[in-house]
């Protein structure tokens, strides 16, 4: 049975290998070397000591955790909802059914949606508070942003509720606990780790996105991953792309262990 289970596993570790720790050792390496070839320390210096990079640096975590907020605000109250449906399943799939359709299209749907002649400042006319730049801002790129990670962060939320016990509800209930007491005390801590898992699952992909900031934002929201776009597409210094890489990926072990589920004595708290 042992020998099944490693045959069965050498798929796994060589898609392991090659697609994951091999670009992540390229990365790394091309890190350490200029556009001419040599061997250096300056794209850790440059990005260390320019003021560029390092506010790049902070919009880029302070857009991630404002569409982060945003997604857990909306999603926490809808994987509630629909733990409580008897027909969650079906809703569900219906929730997950936009992350079937490709990235792009639903970008340039937002940008008929938002247009100057879209379908919102059509109905902001109607009602009389008149036409407004809603395409090109900052809020329409966390907007749209926020709608494409919002599956990741309800499914997670969802299954955590799910696994709840219903006889520690019932139970908080019988004690004396209203409805708010027993989902602060009871419902909430046991869903924290659905939270964290769909925290990681927003926040770090929020950290590195390049497309909505052309096509939504307008490049008026400049991340790290426009710079990384800009550096091997456009300026060709792979040196100094990879260096931003590398931050990044070490920006996402970060987050990961912040939000890890911690173990204590071989248990998971």
């Amino acid at each position: 049975m042992k020998n099944m289970r490693r045959f069965y596993s050498i798929p796994y570790f060589f898609w392991l290998l090659f697609f994951v720790i091999a670009p992540v050792i390229l990365i790394v390496y091309q890190s350490f070397f200029d556009m001419n070839g040599n061997f250096t320390l300056t794209n850790y210096h440059t990005y260390l000591t320019s003021k560029t990079y390092l506010m790049m640096t902070v919009n880029s975590v302070l857009f991630a955790f404002l569409i982060t907020l945003m997604t857990l605000l909306i999603s926490y109250p809808t994987a509630y909802f629909l733990s409580k449906l008897k027909h969650r399943q079906l809703l569900l799939l219906l929730v997950v059914l936009p992350t079937w359709i490709n990235l792009l299209l639903k970008a340039y749907a937002f940008i008929g949606i938002f247009s100057a002649n879209g379908s919102v400042n059509d109905f902001l006319s109607f009602i009389g508070i008149g036409q407004k730049q809603l395409l090109f801002t900052d809020f329409s790129f966390m907007f749209v942003a926020a709608y494409i990670e919002l599956p990741f962060m309800i499914m997670p939320i969802f299954n955590a509720l799910e696994e709840i016990n219903p006889t520690l509800i019932s139970a908080s209930r019988d004690l004396g606990a209203n409805n708010f007491d027993t989902f602060r005390r009871v419902i909430f801590p046991l869903s924290l780790n659905g939270v964290k898992s769909g925290v990681q699952a927003v926040f770090i992909p929020s950290l590195s996105l390049f497309m909505l900031t052309r096509l939504i934002g307008g490049n008026r929201v400049i991340t790290l991953g426009t710079a990384i776009e800009e550096h091997f597409l456009v300026t060709q210094n792979w040196g100094m792309g990879s260096t931003i890489g590398v931050i990044l990926i070490v920006a996402m072990f970060i987050v990961m262990m912040l939000t890890g589920e911690k173990r204590k004595g071989g248990r998971v708290k």
